[in-house]
């Protein structure tokens, strides 16, 4: 009886980078300053991705509330479902900003 390989067979820059850090490979600078400018971009576009969300749910609510003639309830309901999208937005970005954190709080050497 064989015994299935456990890894998933993905593989993510996270996972390479820890790879890489077991194995004592040096990163270059220009690299892990990217990964921080991209982190940053994620984080900075939280924002407008909210805005964007609210902004179309209402401009196709309102477009199918003027061929439906149900003024106002679609544009209430796709604002709604605007926020709702918004929301999760926000949720992933604070999710992997945690992820982020805790995956460099557990880099750090113990203080002591």
């Amino acid at each position: 009886m064989s015994v299935g390989s456990t890894h998933s067979g993905e593989m993510s820059q996270d996972s390479l980078m820890t790879d890489l850090h077991r194995k004592n490979v040096s990163i270059d600078p220009a690299a892990r300053n990217a990964k921080a400018g991209f982190k940053f971009l994620s984080a900075s576009s939280v924002g407008l991705e909210m805005g964007l969300s609210v902004l179309i749910g209402i401009a196709f609510g309102y477009w199918l509330d003027t061929k439906a003639h149900t003024t106002p309830w679609l544009m209430l309901l796709f604002l709604g479902l605007g926020l709702v999208a918004g929301f999760r937005g926000v949720f992933r970005a604070l999710r992997d900003a945690d992820r982020d954190a805790a995956a460099e709080k557990a880099k750090e050497p113990p203080h002591g």
